[in-house]
């Protein structure tokens, strides 16, 4: 004869007794713990009925056992756990409020940062009004603050074209640009990190990218070598990915930064620079520019030096691969090197 577990059968009388919650519990949406609900259902059910419902419960299968067990936890589920709707709300209230504490305001915030994962509870936040919150919270005077809610959004608006629509009509993209220039590090990469998002595959997105002068923060994030070298991939394969986006829709006119000279010399630079993680990603954002037909491969000889920084990679290249820490993953970058020279060479008409 099958064993029961005795808390698992004393939840279950709270639903076999017919007993109705009391008023209180009713007011606070269910009982606090479980161990709450089972000392309650004992105290009010009688020790006899207990006893008979013990002996019922022995002769249960394990199947019905099992199925007793799913509707307990449903049970518990449905006393405990407001809806992901519900917390959301919950969230959104607090930033509403204007005497919140900077610490409940970056609560609220990192909740819903787990929140809007879900690609349906994105769209809901966006239907409910939450995303024009959150937004808001982009000029906030804390820098936690604004990097938290670059992040909510960066999160909601990824791979979710409904989303990256509603947060380009609340106008969040110019100021998310403003924050990539900002002195924290932190609050830079996050900001980026929506910003790519939001325009990711998303070409009216990447019209107002490059209307808001998106362009000029990726070049000046690109040149510049005192800025945190995670920034400086995150801007390079930023426009890899545009240019990738580009060749994928052929029917659009290519945007005027791809035969830009200060712009395409940016991303050549940055291929000599001593960081395989950026050299890669120079180099594959290079990789897809030279596909591209507005970009003239003599501008890339002539004015950004790409034939000599190529060069110089190759050594650079050959001296990281005497670090047996360093030696695979520089022999990847070094054939990815050799691919991109190739294909500039054809570009040239030397081969």
């Amino acid at each position: 004869m099958p064993t029961i577990n005795f808390v698992r059968y004393e939840a279950e009388l709270v639903e076999d007794s017919g007993v109705v919650i009391g008023e209180q519990d009713q007011i606070d949406g269910g009982f606090s713990s479980l161990d709450g609900m089972l000392h309650w259902a004992i105290g009010h059910s009688d020790p006899a009925t207990l006893k008979e419902a013990a002996k019922d419960a022995e002769k249960m299968s394990m199947d019905e056992l099992q199925k007793r067990q799913l509707e307990l936890k449903e049970l518990v589920e449905k006393l405990k756990m407001p809806s992901d709707a519900k917390l959301m709300q919950i969230a959104i209230d607090d930033l509403k409020n204007s005497s919140l504490s900077l610490e409940d305001r970056h609560r609220a915030l990192q909740e819903l940062l787990i929140l809007v994962e879900p690609i349906d509870n994105a769209n809901d936040l966006s239907k409910s009004g939450g995303l024009s919150v959150v937004a808001g919270e982009l000029n906030h005077s804390d820098t936690d603050v604004r990097k938290l809610a670059a992040w909510v959004i960066g999160k909601a608006c990824q791979n979710n074209p409904f989303v990256q629509e509603q947060v380009l009509e609340l106008g969040a993209l110019t100021a998310l640009i403003k924050m990539v220039n900002s002195s924290s590090a932190e609050e830079a990469g996050k900001a980026l990190f929506a910003v790519s998002a939001l325009i990711r595959n998303n070409i009216a997105g990447q019209d107002m990218f490059y209307a808001g002068h998106g362009y000029i923060m990726l070049q000046d994030v690109m040149s510049n070598g005192s800025l945190d070298i995670k920034l400086r991939r995150k801007s390079v394969f930023l426009v890899g990915d545009l240019a990738e986006c580009q060749l994928q829709n052929t029917e659009k006119a290519e945007l005027p930064i791809f035969n830009d000279r200060l712009f395409l010399k940016s991303v050549v630079d940055l291929i000599v620079v001593l960081d395989l993680d950026l050299q890669e990603k120079a180099l594959t954002a290079i990789k897809t520019l030279l596909e591209l037909k507005s970009v003239e491969p003599q501008i890339l000889r002539e004015f950004c030096g790409l034939e000599g920084a190529l060069e110089r990679m190759k050594l650079q290249l050959e001296e990281s691969m005497v670090d047996e820490d360093k030696r695979d993953y520089a022999a990847d970058v070094e054939s990815l090197r050799g691919e991109v020279e190739l294909i500039f060479r054809q570009k040239l008409g030397l081969l």
